[in-house]
């Protein structure tokens, strides 16, 4: 490893530059071989670089969106993910004396 602290401000800048440089072509030539095994494999799955370019990848989640863990067995309808205050259906599920994992949604 060199001793940076040596160099002069204008040294560094330039070298600053050329390893800049030498990422943006290391970044592109890894994307690029990327891209060709993708392709080589979709070939070899009988998909053509349309069909593949078409395929869209499944929307994310909005971000706080919370991922049902209960519904109500007696109304699918009523759901909860178990994070922050628990409805009144679950409160009164367990208060019949029910288990909350009876209510657990499979995923």
């Amino acid at each position: 490893m060199q001793d940076l602290s040596k160099y002069s401000l204008a040294k560094l800048r330039a070298l600053e530059a050329e390893v800049n440089d030498a990422l943006k072509t290391h970044h592109y030539l890894s994307i690029s071989k990327a891209r060709e095994q993708i392709l080589h494999i979709a070939r070899n799955a009988g998909l053509s670089e349309k069909q593949v370019l078409a395929i869209k990848a499944p929307a994310p989640a909005k971000p706080g969106t919370a991922i049902i863990g209960y519904t109500n067995p007696d109304d699918p309808a009523q759901q909860w993910s178990g994070r922050g205050r628990q409805p009144a259906w679950v409160k009164a599920w367990l208060a019949a004396g029910k288990s909350l994992a009876d209510a657990k949604t499979s995923a």
